[in-house]
């Protein structure tokens, strides 16, 4: 095996030695055979290296595109985090407005108290509050919030308070439908099926002046000492009345939503110069605070 191995070699290298002594005009002749044969080889070669530099480069291309989609990636993911933070702030800064404003033009003191947590299990529901006895707080004072009134202390510590919620059945506000003047009295019903809040008012003096509806408005009668008047309760729905037309009840959608409170404001005393808050309302034998 190594004597032929031997052999071609030295052919081969007899052959090129013959090659390269022919006369110009036969070497010239032979070269262009061999390069001509040469030649697809040649081109397969070159083409074959191409095809691997552009694969090469598109390689690397995609993985700079990758990086680049990912680096783009990063930072819309950023800028949504970016905006949904600012719109949260905003709508922090509103609703602090707007809390700032009802307490400004309100004719009562009100201290302003953020809601620590609740207990909304069966038909006890309450909010703790994050004032109490050092800031003057103590129980049976009236909290209401922009939209409404929510309830009363029940209790408080030196630095927290618990709110009695209105939709709690222990919770009993004397009120007043304003557009028919009829009284009554406000009761919580715990909570529907659904987790809204639920209160019933049965009426004290129903006569054919004082007939009431459905969307009436239901505010704070004043009677009682707790609550303030004219503070909004909520609207009546599903307005009953007996055959006689003397007695009637209906179901009350309260204004404020107890179920998302961050705030909240507790009544502590009137500002100079306001009317009283309780004022000399005909005396139907209301039962209510």
């Amino acid at each position: 095996m190594r004597d032929r191995t031997l052999f071609g070699l030295i052919l081969a290298g007899l052959i090129l030695l013959v090659v390269l002594n022919l006369p110009e005009s036969v070497s010239g002749r032979v070269k262009g055979f061999l390069r001509d044969a040469f030649a697809p080889l040649q081109d397969l070669v070159a083409s074959a290296s191409r095809q691997g530099q552009e694969t090469v480069k598109l390689a690397r291309g995609v993985s700079r595109l990758t990086a680049e989609n990912q680096r783009m990636a990063g930072e819309i993911a950023q800028l949504r985090l970016r905006q949904s933070e600012q719109e949260h702030l905003e709508e922090e800064n509103l609703k602090l407005k707007h809390l700032l404003d009802y307490r400004s033009h309100a004719p009562r003191r009100l201290v302003t108290c953020a809601v620590l947590g609740r207990d909304a299990t069966g038909w006890w529901q309450t909010l703790r509050l994050d004032k109490g006895a050092d800031s003057g707080l103590r129980a049976e004072l009236a909290v209401t919030a922009p939209e409404g009134l929510v309830g009363r202390l029940l209790s408080t510590t030196t630095r927290t308070s618990d709110v009695l919620l209105l939709s709690d059945p222990k919770c009993k506000v004397s009120a007043l439908v304003s557009r028919a003047q009829a009284f009554g009295i406000v009761a919580g019903k715990g909570v529907t099926p659904q987790g809204l809040p639920s209160c019933r008012m049965e009426f004290i003096n129903v006569e054919r002046r004082h007939a009431v509806q459905n969307g009436d408005e239901v505010v704070t009668s004043g009677l009682g000492g707790v609550f303030p008047r004219d503070l909004l309760i909520g609207r009546l729905d599903n307005v009953k009345t007996n055959e006689s037309g003397l007695y009637a009840e209906a179901d009350v959608v309260v204004a404020a939503d107890l179920g998302a409170l961050d705030y909240v404001f507790v009544v502590a005393d009137e500002r100079p110069g306001a009317p009283p808050a309780t004022a000399a309302l005909p005396a139907a034998g209301a039962g209510g605070r």
